[in-house]
Parts: structure tokens; C-alpha cells; sequence
């Protein structure tokens, strides 16, 4: 298919075309089009209208929410690039109002064009969905088999990790937070992710829009592995809200924080965003959650675990070790703030009663198998 132009609303449509070996047919992005790194090289046809970089989360989640009962936008459309751009296809999407140009602008945009392009809305709700609709770009731009491979390999590789959570003894109970303040769960096809990677999300609101969560209901539900994930954020902004989620009254009496199993992740690259890396989140969260199973091959600003000691002191306490029958301290040592064993990788509960921690001799020695056994190892409470 010749003479392409396409302008891409939405960063998840702009790593589709990429995907598709489309790139150079791509003539106009959003602000948030970020990846690969060439679509930042690409001319900017939407950008916010809220000043976001200067807003505190309270205030976007307030100033937002007053836009959209009052029929305000929350992106505005430059109209005048837009025509000198001409495109022939234009990518958007209606699932969401805040993530991405939809619904009045884009009719107000397409009446400046001299000629009307073909529009495609991607409106995802699940995995699935996501797949029909890098399905549905191929189809409109000569890329049908290139899609289906894609397709095919994504599937194959959900399978594999489908087949390896399942040797898991349990399904953890895991809380995703996609915002802070004020909370709310994640939504749409991010608790099938955490299915498929082997975990149990009773506050998600699966093929549905995420909502507010009171505290009473995620202290009741007790995660066992907390998953910071701030729609819109990268790392490092998931690890600043993090740390500022469990300075509040409450966190650090979940299992997930007294059990180091807090993780801030790249939201942006592997969870907000409907395109071809939700595949690596499902094997992030597979990693997370079954780390005994599952490895994790990907890149290293994916995740980053939210160590307790940075919040309050650890007491130090004399424990017995299950493994050898030594006695060991268990705590900070002596002018140091963290405890020693958080300098070994994360490893899954035990499932055996009164289980306790390992001696550093031991759970060095667990670390170490469960990097090379066929069924893990699980030696921590």
C-alpha cells in the first residue's frame, strides 16, 4: 500500500506501527509518544491542555474529573500542523477520555481537513482486544501478515508463562494500584495480566474502567504483593509515589510491605499502555509474583523494589534458622539501616507452617536453587 501518512493519537497505536515496520510512514504523534525512541523525532499534533507537569496527582485527578462533567477537553489538537500533515489514516481511541484525544476532538479535528482520512478506533478491553486491533491497523495498511506473526508469537509466549505459574503451589493475593491519590485499582486488561501471571486481584475491575478504592477495602483484602503501576508514569515516578504510599497510616501493616514485596513498575512501557509491550508485562508480573518460576529478561528500568528500611528503623531480632538450627540476627547490623538479606533477590513464601528466615549461609544456598531447580524453592515466610 502506497503513499501512507498516518498520524497516531495514542503512544499504544504509535508501538503498533512500529511493530508493523510502519515507522516511516508515521508523519505525526502525541506528546506521549515516546517508543521506540524514532517516535520522539516525529512532529506533535496533540499535546495536554492542563499544565500536568505542575500539578500535584490530587489536583489532576480533581481538574480532570470537573472537565469532563463540564464537556471541556483535555487535549487540544494542533489543526493547522494537522492539515499541513494530510494524513490518510488517523489512530485514536474512545476507551478513555483522559488518556487520549477522543470523541468531540476528534470530530473538531477532522472538520479542518480538506479531505477526510480513515479513522481507527482502538477501544480495547482485554488482551484479546488489543490483538484485534493490531489486527485491525494491519488490515488497513497492507500489514495483515506481519500482524498475525506478531499475534502468533504473543500468544505463544503467553502460553509459556500460563504453563510455568502453573507449577505454583497458590495464586498470591496482589493489590495493583494504576493511582495514589486518591487510590485506585487497575482496570480493563491489566487483572488479566496478573492472572496470567499467576496472581489473584480481587480489587480489579477486569474489561472495565478502574475506579476508587476506599482504604477499609484494601487493608480487608491484604495483598500479599503490592504493585505500584501510575498510569501515565515511568519508573522513576512509580518509585517516588511508592514511597510516598507507604509513608501513609496503615501500608506497612500489609503482608506485601512487612514481606519486601512492594514493586513500583514502569506503567508507561508495560501496564497503561494497549500495544505490543503487554506481553513483557504479563512476564514482569510473572517475575513479581512467581520469582522462583519465572525470570525476568527484559529491560532494567522495568521495576524496582520498595525496601521498608527506607521508611522506619528495623528491630533487630535473634532468630533460630530453619535450614541449619544456628542462631542468627535477624536486622540491621551495627550502623547500617537495612538488613542483610535485602541485598539477596526476592524469593516466594513458604508454604509449610512456622516457616521462618533463612541464615545468610542458608538462604544463600536458596537463592542459588531456586536459580537452577526445575520446581523452585521457597524458604521465607
Amino acid at each position: 500500500m502506497n503513499n501512507l501518512r498516518i498520524v497516531s493519537f495514542l503512544p499504544a497505536a504509535t508501538e503498533m506501527v512500529f511493530a508493523l515496520g510502519l515507522g516511516d510512514t508515521l508523519v505525526g504523534v502525541s506528546h506521549e509518544c515516546d517508543f521506540p525512541a524514532a517516535a520522539k523525532t516525529k512532529p506533535v499534533v496533540v499535546k495536554p491542555a492542563l499544565p500536568l507537569e505542575t500539578m500535584t496527582l490530587r489536583e489532576i485527578d480533581v481538574m480532570v474529573a470537573a472537565r469532563i462533567r463540564s464537556g471541556q477537553n483535555l487535549y487540544e489538537v494542533d489543526e493547522r500542523l494537522l492539515q499541513q500533515l494530510a494524513p490518510t489514516h488517523i489512530l485514536t481511541q474512545e476507551l478513555c477520555a483522559v488518556c487520549a484525544p477522543s470523541g468531540n476532538e476528534i470530530s473538531r479535528a477532522l472538520k479542518a481537513l480538506p479531505s477526510q482520512p480513515q479513522i481507527l478506533w482502538f477501544t480495547p478491553h482485554s488482551l484479546e482486544e488489543i490483538f484485534n486491533n493490531l489486527r485491525e491497523l494491519g488490515g488497513a495498511t497492507g500489514r495483515s501478515d506481519q500482524a498475525e506473526q506478531f499475534i502468533a508469537s504473543a500468544n505463544d509466549r503467553l502460553k509459556k508463562i500460563s504453563a510455568r505459574v502453573k507449577r505454583a503451589p497458590r495464586r498470591p493475593k496482589v493489590f495493583c494500584l494504576e493511582w495514589i491519590d486518591p487510590y485506585y485499582c487497575c482496570g480493563h486488561w491489566v487483572p488479566e495480566m496478573i492472572e496470567l501471571a499467576g496472581g489473584e486481584d480481587a480489587l480489579g475491575r477486569g474489561r472495565a474502567d478502574s475506579v476508587r478504592i476506599p482504604w477499609p477495602d484494601i487493608a480487608a483484602w491484604s495483598p500479599e504483593i503490592l504493585i505500584v503501576s501510575p498510569c501515565g508514569f515511568n519508573l522513576e515516578k512509580a518509585v517516588e509515589q511508592a514511597e510516598q504510599l507507604l509513608q501513609q497510616p496503615g501500608w506497612s501493616d500489609l503482608p506485601a510491605v512487612r514481606d519486601h514485596r512492594v514493586f513500583a513498575v514502569n506503567a508507561n512501557a508495560y501496564f497503561a499502555r494497549p500495544g505490543p509491550r503487554v506481553v513483557d508485562g504479563v512476564e514482569l508480573l510473572a517475575h513479581l509474583i512467581h520469582p522462583e518460576l519465572c525470570d525476568w529478561n527484559g529491560g532494567a528500568g522495568a521495576f524496582r523494589q520498595i525496601q521498608a528500611h527506607r521508611l522506619w528503623p528495623l528491630p533487630v531480632r535473634v532468630k533460630i534458622c530453619p535450614g541449619c538450627g544456628a542462631e542468627f540476627s535477624c536486622g540491621p547490623q551495627a550502623g547500617e539501616d537495612r538488613c542483610w538479606c535485602d541485598e539477596l533477590p526476592p524469593l516466594a513464601p513458604s508454604t509449610a507452617p512456622g516457616t521462618d528466615c533463612l541464615c545468610p549461609a542458608c538462604l544463600a544456598k536458596a537463592v542459588v536453587a531456586a536459580r537452577t531447580t526445575e520446581d523452585g524453592f521457597q524458604p521465607r515466610v
